[in-house]
């Protein structure tokens, strides 16, 4: 049974992991048989929302602890947990990919990588394991293979395809119901909620993206 380590950035779609899709990336994985472990990176957000208002929430909240939401408590500390435990790995969108996983939601193309996150995605990448990312996290898979010339997708839009370009990365224009499939680098990219207009959107992508997922691992 593989086992998955699915990486998230917070709850909520504008500070932290989109819970749709995170939801439907969970449950694709348990309905096809694949363990699966949450991890975060144990810091500060770097905006919080109130995500009724859509304006900021003026107080400081935890990726680690809020990622405790989705996770149902069973979240484990990214830093802390080795990339060998796992035959891959799981990165849902929402802009906390952007603004916790990574910096691009402030530097665009010149984004930094989290640590934690570069560390584990480039253990997984040098094992030759599979890296699935949904919605916007593609743009961290591009900061960090982009030289390597990594193909992603994030669907359609011409500003964060641009930005994935002078990574040095490849961008592939998808339908929110398809993938992109980088057999090289075993990466496996879907646009999720990029393109998405309501839950039933995501599932077809994402379900697809983790039946590709498995295949690598065998």
């Amino acid at each position: 049974m593989p086992r998955v380590a699915v990486i998230l950035s917070g709850c909520g779609v504008q500070d932290g992991s989109e819970i749709h899709e995170s939801v439907v990336a969970l449950l694709a994985l348990d309905e096809a048989g694949a363990a699966y472990a949450c991890l975060a990176p144990d810091k500060a957000q770097r905006k919080t929302t109130n995500h009724r208002t859509g304006k900021p929430a003026g107080e400081t909240r935890n990726v680690l602890v809020e990622s405790a939401r989705i996770a149902r408590g069973h979240v484990q500390p990214l830093l802390d947990t080795p990339a060998d435990d796992f035959d891959a790995v799981l990165l849902p969108g929402g802009f906390g990919a952007a603004l916790n996983l990574c910096d691009f939601g402030i530097n665009g193309w010149d984004c930094q990588v989290d640590p934690s996150v570069d560390r584990f995605l480039n253990s997984m990448h040098d094992a030759k394991k599979p890296i699935v990312a949904l919605c916007i996290a593609p743009v961290i898979v591009a900061r960090l293979f982009g030289k390597q010339g990594v193909k992603v997708t994030i669907g359609d839009d011409a500003d964060t395809a641009a930005a994935i370009e002078r990574m040095g990365a490849k961008h592939v224009k998808c339908a929110v119901s398809d993938v992109v499939v980088d057999e090289t680098h075993c990466v496996i990219t879907t646009p999720a909620y990029m393109l998405a207009k309501s839950p039933k959107d995501l599932r077809p992508g994402i379900e697809k993206a983790v039946k590709e997922m498995l295949r690598l691992c065998r």
